[in-house]
């Protein structure tokens, strides 16, 4: 069973605790994380590319000239992708490339997402964080407490903190988000993962359902 410190947001230790060890046992598995994260970016893209084929080009209803005697190269419309201005050979047109992947394999996921946190030590608890004012000054305090300023972070709360979301908005190396709204590509795409313990408890639910 792993046994994690619990920091205060001004980085001093003031408990510990146990991690459930049916969620954090400390296996990873890359492949279902490979996929996990080849679905979250296909589902973001929009699919929105779109030429026009030969047939779709306008212009181009009658034979540009005579087939013989002419001693040009034979035509039959102005529309061919060997012109200018013509079709485009297997021309994209918009599509969906969003697919689903089932609960199980996202869930294993991100569990082996957050286990390759562990272990490289990236994971930190938090006991609890608030803010009275939005204030940038007081985020960046919180990440130079935990001596992890300059690096990319992803803070996940138990619940929407409007002063939070505002105070962290001028740190680019900083993320806010629900701990139940986490994904695979976001744990992944941070070097450190700050999380409550409440939002620590949410997640742990979530991902035994």
């Amino acid at each position: 069973m792993v046994t994690l410190p619990i920091y205060n947001t001004e980085g001093k230790e003031i408990d510990t605790l146990k991690l459930d060890q049916g969620i954090f046992d400390g296996k990873v598995n890359s492949d279902v994380m490979h996929q996990a994260v080849l679905a979250y970016r296909a589902n973001q893209r929009r699919g929105l590319a779109s030429t026009k084929t030969m047939g779709e080009v306008s212009g181009g209803g009658r034979k540009p000239w005579r087939q013989k005697g002419t001693g040009r190269a034979r035509a039959g419309s102005i529309r061919s992708p060997l012109w200018r201005h013509g079709g485009v050979i297997f021309a994209p047109h918009p599509r969906d490339f969003s697919f689903t992947l089932p609960e199980k394999i996202r869930k294993l996921a991100l569990r082996s997402s957050l286990n390759a946190k562990m272990n490289e030590d990236n994971l930190i608890l938090l006991d609890d964080i608030k803010m009275d004012e939005a204030k940038t000054k007081e985020a960046a305090r919180l990440l130079s407490n935990l001596k992890i300023k300059g690096a990319k972070a992803l803070l996940l709360l138990d619940k929407p903190d409007k002063n939070i979301k505002l105070a962290s908005r001028n740190i680019g190396s900083l993320t806010v988000n629900r701990a139940q709204d986490t994904n695979v590509y976001e744990v992944l795409s941070v070097n450190k993962i700050i999380i409550t313990k409440e939002a620590l408890r949410e997640l742990t639910n979530r991902l035994k359902k």
